[in-house]
C-alpha cells in the first residue's frame, strides 16, 4: 500500500498548529520551570554543593530536567490530541479519511515528537546561555530525545484510547510519570543511595532514561549506555505492536 504523503502532512500539520496556539501551555511553561530548576540548583542549592559524579550540580541535574519535559511533552500531546477528537466526536472525520491505522499513529507520534523536540532545544538553550549544559555527544542526545518522544507518545495513544474522564487522562501523569522521573536519578546518583533504594532505581527505566541522557550532555554516565539503548527499543517496539492491534481492533474508536 502506497503512502498517503498529502494526508500524513496535513495530519502533522493540524498537530502541530494545535499545540502552536496554546504555546503559552506547550511551550512556555516547561520552558519556564527549566529556568526555574536552573536558578535553584545552579544558585541556590549548587553553591553549596561542590560535585556531584565530578561535575556541577546543576550539569547532574539539568538532563534529568529536559528529559521529564520532554516526555510529559510527548506523553501529554498525543493523550490530549486522542482523548478530545474522541470526546468531540472528531475522531470519525479521521476514521473515514484516506488514511490506514499505521499512517495515523506515524502522524500522531510525528506531532508528539515535534513538541517534545521543540521544548527540549528550548531547554537545553536556556541552559546554555546559563552555562549550565553543553553536549558531548550529539548521537546519543539526539537517540534519547527522539526514542524516548516516541515511547511516551505510544503511551499517551493508549491512555487516550482508555481515558473516559479527564481525570483518567491526568492519572498516569500524577501517579506514574512524575513520581518515576524523580525517583530515577534526576537528583542523585546512585551511589549517594542506601542498597536498597539502589536496587529498586535500576528497576526504574526511568533511571537509563536519564543516565543516557547525561551521558550525552556530560560524558557521565552510571551504567552500560547498551542497557538504556536496549529497554528503550524494547519499549518502543511492544508499545508500537500494543498501538497498532489497539487501532485496528477499533477499541474506543468506533462506536
Amino acid at each position: 500500500m502506497w503512502l498517503n504523503s498529502v494526508g500524513l502532512y496535513t495530519f502533522v500539520r493540524r498537530e502541530v498548529k494545535r499545540f502552536l496556539r496554546v504555546s503559552v501551555q506547550t511551550l512556555l511553561s516547561p520552558w519556564i520551570s527549566a529556568m526555574l530548576f536552573i536558578f535553584v540548583f545552579g544558585t541556590v542549592v549548587g553553591s553549596r554543593i561542590d560535585t556531584i559524579a565530578g561535575i556541577p550540580y546543576i550539569a547532574f541535574v539539568l538532563p534529568g530536567v529536559l528529559m521529564m519535559n520532554v516526555l510529559m511533552s510527548a506523553f501529554s500531546h498525543s493523550s490530549s490530541s486522542l482523548y478530545f477528537q474522541r470526546f468531540a466526536r472528531h475522531i470519525e472525520e479521521i476514521l473515514v479519511a484516506p488514511l490506514s491505522y499505521t499512517e495515523m499513529i506515524a502522524g500522531y507520534l510525528t506531532g508528539a515528537l515535534i513538541r517534545g523536540v521543540v521544548v527540549g532545544a528550548g531547554i537545553l538553550t536556556i541552559g546554555m546561555l546559563f552555562g549550565a549544559s553543553g553536549i558531548h555527544s550529539v548521537g546519543y542526545f539526539l537517540f534519547y530525545i527522539v526514542a524516548v518522544s516516541m515511547v511516551f507518545a505510544l503511551l499517551g495513544l493508549l491512555v487516550g484510547l482508555w481515558a473516559d474522564g479527564f481525570e483518567q487522562l491526568a492519572s498516569l501523569t500524577t501517579f506514574i510519570i512524575t513520581p518515576l522521573s524523580f525517583l530515577g536519578g534526576m537528583f542523585n546518583s546512585l551511589d549517594m543511595l542506601p542498597r536498597l533504594m539502589r536496587s529498586m532505581t535500576l528497576w526504574n527505566p526511568f533511571f537509563y532514561f536519564n543516565d543516557g541522557l547525561r551521558y550525552s550532555m556530560t560524558g557521565i554516565h552510571e551504567v552500560p549506555l547498551g542497557t538504556g539503548v536496549a529497554i528503550i527499543l524494547c519499549l518502543f517496539a511492544a508499545l508500537f505492536v500494543t498501538v497498532t492491534l489497539v487501532f485496528r481492533s477499533g477499541w474506543h474508536l468506533r462506536a
